[in-house]
């Protein structure tokens, strides 16, 4: 899988001009000391920028966007949890499956729930016992999985226990919420830029 975040040219020549200028402003003490400052407050906004969205793939710097609050953007609203849109235009939420917690992508076109090799060994689920595996088909084709159960799945007040699930080392670092999740809800509708999911049983958030 191609990392987003290496080989921009423009990103490469604006941190490039930033040094100069910096380098160049420390000539004026008072300059400087104003150019050393917005730089350090760019640098800053930048790293917590990249965080936040590596975090969705990577569960490193997802721990440490988390850690930052900078996920936290799901929230209980009476009986509905509310999801707004990313940047990226689709609806991403904090799922927990015990002690482990990933950031997952809501998908209503995905069949059912697909979660990485690496999220479903840290969450210890392991592959059912069947002799017959299950081709997805994705953006980039056909693949084969193997499917599996999740003792339980929490997305802030929702519970869903013993969901069925495929994994796959195809589906790379992408971890996605399927229908047969959203089939378990009350409800789930978008209002503008906001998904609202509504459990049949809303359970205490911790």
């Amino acid at each position: 899988m191609a990392d987003g975040f290496g080989g921009s040219t423009p990103l490469y020549l604006l941190v490039g001009g930033a040094v100069i200028v910096l380098l160049l402003a420390q000539r004026f003490r008072i300059v400087g000391r104003i150019v050393s400052f917005a730089f350090m407050l760019g640098a800053i906004a930048l790293a917590v920028l990249l965080i936040g969205e590596r975090g969705r793939f990577d569960p490193t710097f997802a721990r440490i966007a988390s850690f930052l609050r900078l996920n936290q953007s799901q929230q209980v609203v009476g009986k509905e949890m509310r999801v707004p849109m990313a940047s990226d235009g689709h609806f991403w939420v904090t799922v927990r499956f015990g002690d482990v917690e990933r950031r997952m992508l809501v998908d209503s076109g995905a069949t059912v729930t697909a979660l990485s090799s690496a999220t479903a060994d840290a969450a210890g689920i392991r592959p059912d016992h069947s002799p017959f595996p299950m081709i997805i088909q994705t953006a980039n084709g056909a693949v084969r999985a193997t499917t599996a159960t999740a003792p339980e799945i929490r997305i802030g007040n929702i519970v869903a226990r013993d969901l069925p699930v495929v994994t796959s080392p195809a589906f790379g670092d992408m971890d996605v919420i399927g229908m047969n999740f959203l089939s378990r809800l009350k409800s789930w509708r978008v209002e503008g830029r906001t998904l609202i999911l509504t459990p049949n049983h809303p359970q205490p958030t911790s």
